[in-house]
């Protein structure tokens, strides 16, 4: 269905307020802006940023959304025959080749990773959102495989392709801070999947194989 004029209006307003609030923290840091400023200077009411934004920390992680339910998606989508590591592989493969912001590859990252780094808040709720993300990751593999919820290892599994995830993201952001190129990353990023892939044993290149249908 097509976005109607008032859901359009909210995405807007709710995208200002984020960028404006962004621009700030990175400005002064997130723990030296308050929402009141953020709401003065987006010229919005206090209540308008908390309905659209429940914490402080929603305004920088304003896409965590997209990110929480990033490798669920990914195993989710995969053709017949490939598994779910293999998917992963696959789609963050993808991703680097396009040199995508998604992945960290973009200039300014590391102004954006100083406001993490000088937040204990922020940080915190990173942390919680990588547990949200393993944790819909395990619940997709249980479905995928018919494993009950006694069986250890689709939390084992989703331990194992999350790490591909998590060291993909780490070694971009590393490199980012410094300031380099995004294609140069990315060039090195490709070839860290590579290693990645060799690492990884049998049995998780071959879990949760899609069948034929």
């Amino acid at each position: 269905m097509a976005e109607g004029l008032r859901e359009r209006k909210k995405r807007q307003t709710r995208q200002y307020i984020s960028d404006v609030a962004t621009g700030l923290f990175v400005e002064r840091g997130f723990d030296a802006v308050t929402v009141a400023e953020i709401a003065e200077a987006a010229n919005v009411s206090v209540n308008t940023v908390y309905n659209y934004f429940p914490a402080k920390e929603d305004l920088f992680f304003d896409r965590s959304a997209g990110m929480i339910d990033r490798l669920a998606r990914w195993v989710r989508g995969r053709p017949e025959g490939e598994s779910a590591a293999v998917a992963v592989l696959r789609e963050l493969r993808e991703e680097v080749e396009a040199v995508s912001p998604r992945v960290g590859l973009l200039s300014g990252y590391a102004a954006f990773m100083k406001v993490i780094e000088e937040a204990p808040a922020l940080r915190s709720r990173l942390w919680a959102l990588a547990q949200e993300v393993q944790a819909n990751l395990e619940q997709v593999l249980r479905e995928e495989t018919g494993a009950g919820e006694a069986d250890e290892l689709p939390y084992l599994m989703a331990g194992q392709i999350g790490w591909i995830h998590s060291t993909v993201m780490a070694v971009i952001g590393r490199e980012m801070v410094k300031g380099r190129e995004p294609r140069e990353v990315s060039r090195e990023a490709l070839v860290l999947l590579d290693d990645i892939e060799e690492l990884l044993s049998e049995p998780v290149l071959n879990y949760a194989v899609r069948a034929a249908v």
